[in-house]
């Protein structure tokens, strides 16, 4: 088991003037480090108490961002780790591109799809559920699911108990069932679209497709995607967000999906969820117990 994790955080910054930082600043080949966080208006002092918090966490790595480039980091930024429920922000990203260029249509039903699964199989009811349910978890449709938690199998409601689009429920079989849908509309393999839309472009350094793997059982025909991705890598995923899907001169997400992606679609009061990312509810600045702002959103997976 695994018991070290990373997760990141996806919020917008305001650039300070530092010398060669801000917006239109992006990473290359490697990451710029700043030699002092000073130089971006941090307080290393602070950071210094961040740090000495974070082992009390047994964290693995830890990547602090501002402008561009890297400002503090500690930790195996460079070690690839099991993202867990990760995966599922990062297959949000995939579907943003693949939605503008008219490959997948939220709007149709898995009826429509010919989606099903193993008995017993989905109800004329349950398939009436659409994409744009199952990207927010709201599809009603509580069959087993593969790669699920105990916690999660045991919550899960009972089939039928809820309509299609009325009810938000964290389940894997809505996550799992968007990757076979992505397969099939778009005709791509998950990691050959993540290679070409974001290892490529955002020259990601330690991408390895050999480590990425689908998981699959005999609960469902639908597998789960699981990544193993770098801290730094996956940081670079994050700057991607915060400058609203651009890098460099080159627009990889429309600026419209991220925009309707990240804002919550579901609350509780504690939390947000919009289309696989974990968001600030309505008119509040905590998320998952921490203070930031409104708007901030992120990506979590078990143990990060």
């Amino acid at each position: 088991m695994i018991s070290r994790s990373i997760a990141f955080a996806v919020c917008l910054f305001v650039a300070l003037a530092a010398g060669a930082i801000g917006p239109d600043t992006f990473p290359g080949e490697s990451w710029t480090v700043l030699e002092s966080p000073a130089d971006a208006g941090w307080s290393p002092e602070k950071l210094e108490q961040a740090e000495a918090y974070a082992d009390t966490l047994d964290t693995a790595a830890v990547i602090v961002v501002h402008g561009g480039v890297i400002v503090k980091q500690w930790g195996h930024g460079d070690r690839e780790y099991m993202c867990h429920s990760m995966r599922k922000s990062i297959l949000s990203g995939l579907y943003g591109i693949y939605v503008d260029k008219g490959d997948i249509d939220l709007s149709k039903t898995l009826a429509d799809l010919d989606i099903d699964d193993k008995e017993p199989a989905l109800t004329d009811e349950e398939k009436q559920a659409k994409v744009s349910d199952l990207i927010k978890a709201r599809s009603g449709i509580f069959h087993g699911a593969t790669y699920s938690p105990q916690g999660m199998i045991d919550g899960l409601p009972e089939r039928g108990s809820h309509a299609p689009g009325t009810f938000w429920y964290y389940n894997n079989w809505d996550f799992n069932t968007l990757g076979t849908i992505f397969k099939q509309e778009t005709g791509k393999d998950i990691y050959d679209a993540f290679e070409e839309h974001f290892v490529g472009p955002l020259q990601m350094e330690d991408f390895n497709k050999k480590k990425q793997r689908y998981v699959y059982d005999d609960v469902s025909i639908h597998p789960a995607y699981t990544f193993r991705l770098s801290g730094r890598d996956l940081a670079r995923f994050g700057l991607l967000y915060a400058r609203m899907g651009r890098w460099g001169d080159k627009q990889i997400i429309p600026e419209t999906w991220i925009e309707e992606s990240t804002k919550p679609h579901s609350h509780n009061g504690q939390f947000g969820y919009s289309y696989m990312w974990w968001t600030t509810p309505p008119g509040s600045d905590i998320l998952f117990g921490a203070k930031t702002e409104e708007g901030a959103y992120l990506a979590s997976g078990s143990g990060g």
